[in-house]
């Protein structure tokens, strides 16, 4: 074992480089010489033959697909009513028949009502899964249709006394009662659910929930018109389902589709009461095209014409909506019976302000400020459905209308809420004038300012008008008194101003909300509305230095008083900032400003703080950081790291940031100085190295100290500063033994040996090029470490430690060479210290022997039935590294090549292909100038086949 590191091989790095890299010339010459040989059908033909490995694992088919062929009636029904898209499909992309009407959707009248009424905190309901029993139409009629009108009096005397969340939970039960009865075969009661269920939206007792109720409602009726729109489709003489296209034909449909379909409308006819009737009826218009091409055609004007028989102007109104609805869902070519029903609103528009409504009123104790806003979810729908596509000469023939109406303002706050914003846009003064004259009557003036900024924001007005149109709306703006109505508004109007005009007026603009928010601290009820100007501000205002300079941006700032909000707002501003800013900084004004963001940001991190909100904000804080840079100026470019270690302490990421800068600056000196440091540069140079050694140990990560000193060390030995060097890989060696068997890694605790193994590998090239230290004898980092590995408690079926010592083998051979093969600039190594004295070979030696009686001794102890196959891995790894850096020309060491290539094959285990390859390259090497010995060798190396 002695004679190994004495016979180490001798390597001419240089050569052994060139022959690689001719090598690799070589291969991709061939490489061009084939692809220009080739033809394009050859490669077209090997680009299609090509095989997706996942793919090939199915088949070709997918469970998805699979599942779907198999799917039963029932579950495909479900699905049907389930889908969004079914369920609005004028949103459906895929419907080609009316792409206008699909390339810009409007939201659905469900969503509309709940956004805009904010009058019930009622969530969006998700219909169930129906039933999977299969759905079977009853063969005969069990009941008679007067059975239709035997209302549940018991069921609808339930629903009067009920809370809120008593009563939506009533009307989630009859939904679901629907389709039980449904799947359950039980035709005529789900119908009876259905008209209870619509008689109740005649009932405006309690008229501000009534918005919430009709969504609640039309829900439960597109349930029924959807399961009976497929139970028709499947009411086909082979029982296959088919689809209802645009271009679907009476003639598709059999006679029994047809019998069911009009035995369905005569039910739904004999229904004694109006609003149940065209509830029922409009929730099926879909299945008049079983019956006529016409059907829909004449079926929309006679439902237009019932909704004139309803008295009350709400229920009236959100009638119209559902009808617009329904009919743009399926039948969205005839307008022209949605516009009569437009024009049917418009002549009893005025019953709002009537007596009756006013009567009523004053029984249910509610203001007509409270009560005119339930409109506006309907009307918009309505609106939106007559404007959709409209020509802009539609908008002048509204604005006529609106002015003979009185300009009233619900009815011109629907108008500029449903047509295009380019159309308002254009007519921004035209508006203002009308707003001016409009008559409030319980709907106030600024919501029609904030609806006409809402399209501002959209498009833009023309060039000349803009400033007089901040004018005229911050008049009534600046003079609300309510501090949510005034927020509201004046939160629209701040895009409007940042979208078309300077600092100055943006300046104008916050300085008018801080002194309408501050009083009462009226701001800690409006912080979505601050978030939201704070967010516009900074959208538009990408040059921080204009920014900053908005004498009122920081004050605004100072509004923010609840922690977690103002963490939020501050996190929005780093956003920008790392987003928007190209080039490095040093503004002092940016710097101040964003370091006290900044510091918002760390100080709100406490012991609950979770690891991702702590990793987002290390994120933003590194992120300035970087961008941060006084160019030539590194004294005060190391001032700022020293300022921000002190003010970021507790973000373990930002501190391992600033040591990462710290020594990039260190570097960035060194290149300045081309290696040569002056007295004034090496000292600058000594304390850059001084804050990393003393920042790492406040750190926790165990990994992230021990690369950090080996980092730091060798930006020190790039910088001549030997004994700071010496000082860092001395602390990484002690801190070895600390290292867990186990660490934290993304949440879940990994073994560590293989982390370990990792690091040390990077230590040891570091190493070869670490001149010793004179007074401190030969090797002593190495001698060290070694100590340290060998008395580190590794797991019992571990082979790492021998990898190690395997690793420093190599280590140990590539610094008994007389020139090393990489070197540092002005750094002399060992190869130039010693020259090769025998003193120092006969340390290596000893070093050596002493690695490798431990790796021999290793494998004696895998001589066991479990741990065969770990010797035979680590003896032919063993073999490999002293074909790679020993002399196998010294005939005690090809011996020992030959025992380790026979161990590894002794039991059977050996990798078979492995050793082949391995035994081509000795072969291949051996014909090799100097390498003639290896040819020998090969004939010593048989290999075992297996019986």
């Amino acid at each position: 074992i002695s004679v190994f590191p004495v016979h180490s091989r001798n390597r001419n790095y240089k050569a052994e480089f060139a022959s690689c890299r001719l090598e690799a010339v070589t291969e991709s010459k061939t490489k061009k010489v084939t692809r220009k040989g080739s033809t394009s059908s050859t490669s077209s033909s090997s680009s299609s033959s090509m095989v997706d490995p996942l793919s090939s694992v199915l088949d070709g088919t997918d469970p998805l697909s699979m599942f779907a062929a198999t799917a039963d009636p029932a579950a495909l029904a479900a699905a049907t009513v389930m889908c969004p898209s079914h369920r609005h499909p004028w949103r459906d992309r895929d419907n080609k028949s009316h792409p206008s009407w699909d390339s810009n959707p409007m939201p659905p009248l469900g969503v509309l009502v709940l956004e805009k009424s904010h009058l019930c905190d009622v969530n969006s309901f998700c219909l169930g899964r129906a039933g999977t029993a299969a759905f079977a139409m009853s063969e005969k009629v069990r009941t008679r249709l007067e059975e239709l009108d035997d209302f549940e009096e018991g069921s609808q005397k339930e629903l009067l006394n009920l809370t809120q969340q008593d009563y939506v939970n009533r009307i989630e039960e009859l939904n679901q009662s629907l389709k039980d009865a449904w799947a359950s075969d039980q035709k005529v009661k789900a119908l009876k659910i259905v008209i209870q269920c619509s008689k109740l939206l005649s009932d405006t007792s309690v008229i501000q929930f009534y918005p919430s109720k009709f969504v609640l409602i039309t829900d439960i009726l597109d349930t029924f018109g959807k399961y009976l729109s497929y139970i028709l489709r499947f009411r086909r003489a082979d029982e296959s389902y088919f689809c209802i296209t645009d271009h679907f034909s009476p003639e598709n449909a059999n006679d029994t589709a047809k019998e069911t379909c009009l035995n369905w409308f005569f039910k739904i006819a004999s229904i004694r009461e109006l609003i149940p009737r065209f509830y029922v009826e409009a929730s099926i218009l879909k299945c008049n095209k079983f019956l006529s091409k016409t059907g829909i055609s004449e079926c929309l004007p006679r439902l237009t014409c019932m909704i004139r028989g309803i008295g009350d102007p709400l229920v009236s109104v959100y009638a119209r909506a559902y009808l617009c609805r329904v009919g743009m869902e399926v039948a969205p070519h005839l307008k022209e019976s949605l516009n009569k029903n437009f024009f049917d609103f418009l002549l009893t528009f005025k019953q709002i302000h009537g007596d009756t409504v006013q009567n009523q009123l004053v029984v249910q104790g509610v203001e007509l400020p409270s009560y005119l806003p339930l409109y506006p979810p309907a009307m918009d729908w309505i609106f939106q459905c007559i404007s959709y596509h409209a020509p802009e000469t539609l908008l002048t023939e509204m604005m006529e209308r609106c002015k003979k109406l009185g300009n009233n303002a619900l009815l011109l706050n629907s108008v500029m809420s449903a047509f295009r914003a380019e159309f308002i846009a254009t007519r921004s003064m035209d508006f203002i004038g009308m707003i001016k004259e409009c008559d409030e009557s319980g709907f106030p003036k600024h919501l029609l300012f904030r609806s006409l900024g809402l399209n501002l924001a959209l498009a833009d007005p023309p060039e000349s008008d803009r400033l007089q149109i901040l004018n005229e709306a911050w008049k009534v703006i600046t003079k609300l008194k309510n501090p949510q109505d005034y927020i509201n508004c004046a939160e629209v109007w701040v895009e409007y101003t940042c979208k078309h005009f300077t600092k100055r007026e943006v300046n104008t603009v916050l300085a008018d909300v801080i002194k309408h928010m501050t009083p009462d601290r009226a701001f800690e009820d409006s912080y979505p509305q601050l978030q939201l100007i704070i967010k516009k501000v900074i959208a538009y205002f990408h040059d921080f230095s204009v920014l900053f300079s908005v004498e009122k941006f920081l004050p605004f700032l100072d509004m923010f008083q609840k922690e977690s909000v103002r963490v939020e707002v501050c996190k929005c501003i780093m956003e920008a900032f790392i987003k928007h800013q190209q080039e490095p900084t040093k503004d002092p004004v940016i710097l101040n400003a964003l370091l006290h963001v900044c510091k918002t940001m760390h100080d709100s991190v406490n012991a609950l703080t979770l690891e991702d909100e702590k990793r987002m904000l290390s994120y933003l804080i590194n992120g300035f950081i970087k961008m941060v840079s006084f160019g030539r100026d590194f004294e005060q470019q190391l001032s700022f790291y020293v300022e921000s270690r002190s003010m970021f302490c507790n973000l373990e990421p930002v501190l391992v940031q600033l040591i990462h800068s710290v020594n990039r600056l260190a570097m960035e000196t060194r290149k300045v100085m081309k290696g040569n440091h002056s007295r004034k540069t090496a000292a600058f140079v000594r304390a850059c190295v001084a804050y990393c050694f003393i920042t790492i140990p406040s750190l926790t990560g165990i990994f992230t100290r021990l690369n950090l000193y080996l980092h730091s060390g060798q930006v020190a030995l790039a910088n001549q500063c030997l004994s700071q060097a010496d000082a860092f890989f001395k602390a990484a060696i002690s801190l070895i033994p600390e290292v867990p068997k186990m660490i934290n890694i993304e949440g879940k605790m990994r073994p560590s040996e293989s982390f370990l193994l990792e690091f040390l590998c990077n230590f040891f090239s570091t190493l070869l090029i670490v001149p010793d230290h004179p007074e401190r004898g030969v090797l002593f980092l190495v001698r060290e470490l070694l100590n340290v590995i060998q008395d580190y408690t590794w797991e019992d079926n571990s082979d790492e430690k021998i990898r190690i010592y395997t690793c420093v083998l190599h280590l140990l051979s590539a610094m008994s060479q007389e020139t090393y093969l990489y070197h540092i600039d002005k750094v002399d190594s060992n190869d130039s210290l010693y020259g090769g004295d025998s003193k120092f070979l006969a340390e290596n030696n000893k070093l050596c022997e002493t690695v490798m009686a431990q790796i021999l001794e290793h494998l004696k102890t895998l001589a066991k039935d479990e741990a065969l196959k770990r010797q035979s891995s680590l003896g032919l790894s063993f073999f490999n590294s002293i074909l790679a850096h020993g002399d196998l020309r010294n005939n005690k060491l090809n011996q020992l090549s030959v025992n380790l290539w026979h161990l590894a094959q002794r039991h059977g285990c050996a990798d078979t292909r492995t050793m082949v390859k391995t035994l081509e390259y000795i072969k291949k090497r051996s014909k090799q100038p100097d390498m003639t010995h290896l040819t020998e060798l090969a004939l010593r190396l048989p290999l075992q086949t297996r019986t």
